[in-house]
């Protein structure tokens, strides 16, 4: 409770330890709250809570409390879970996809996220489990990062139609990108591109936290993807 306390002052680190993900896992106490953060980012709660809160709030927590299955692929320290569970007040099926092993025992150790109702979280790779999934999904949520860095799949045609394809009608995917280059900007650009207007409906939250660029696609009726 002390070290809660005195972090309100300076933040106090309890943990550091290496990922082969992400290099550099730490727990730290800040301004009042338990935080995940890699070596040059915030990996759960802080900001990474209020950049996906934002998207939540602007899909609506009304709607999203009513959904039967939501998939969120990158856990990490399960911030968007809490804020699922606890805020948005859903209580349905929440299935998580973490890569990184380290990560999960932090989650589980430091933010209780074994403790979860109907929560299934599972050590996988995100591509991977895309393509084996048989599950249709109300909501999908994107929030993959290696430190500072997001894999080259997330924005490839392939695995954005697969995903499309997991969602049931009016189903929607909250991807949080982060935006550090002009190269980033341009590669969320191509992204966009990439949607077919017949089928979705595009939303995007520019410069979020600064740096971070949150994009809301809706599956429209019952079109089939290609």
């Amino acid at each position: 409770m002390l070290k809660k306390w005195l972090s309100y002052i300076v933040p106090i680190n309890i943990k550091t330890e290496k990922s082969h993900w992400s290099k550099t896992l730490e727990v730290t106490w800040a301004n009042g709250e338990l935080v995940l953060d890699s070596a040059h980012t915030n990996y759960s709660y802080g900001s990474l809570q209020r950049i996906l809160r934002i998207g939540l709030l602007k899909i609506g927590f009304e709607r999203i409390a009513q959904m039967n299955h939501i998939l969120v692929l990158g856990v990490a320290g399960g911030s968007v879970i809490k804020t699922l569970v606890r805020e948005v007040g859903y209580s349905n099926k929440i299935t998580g996809v973490e890569i990184d092993a380290n990560v999960i025992a932090i989650a589980k150790a430091y933010f209780e996220l074994d403790t979860i109702p109907n929560f299934d979280l599972i050590l996988d790779d995100a591509f991977e489990f895309v393509l084996k999934t048989k599950e249709q999904y109300d909501l999908i949520i994107i929030d993959i990062f290696q430190d500072t860095k997001m894999p080259n799949f997330l924005f490839e045609a392939f695995f954005v139609n697969r995903i499309l394809e997991l969602l049931v009608p009016k189903g929607l995917i909250l991807f949080n990108t982060m935006c550090l280059t002009e190269a980033d900007n341009n590669r969320n650009k191509s992204y966009l591109e990439l949607l077919d207007l017949t089928v979705v409906q595009v939303q995007t939250i520019p410069r979020v936290e600064a740096h971070n660029e949150v994009i809301i696609i809706e599956k429209l009726g019952n079109h089939a993807t290609t």
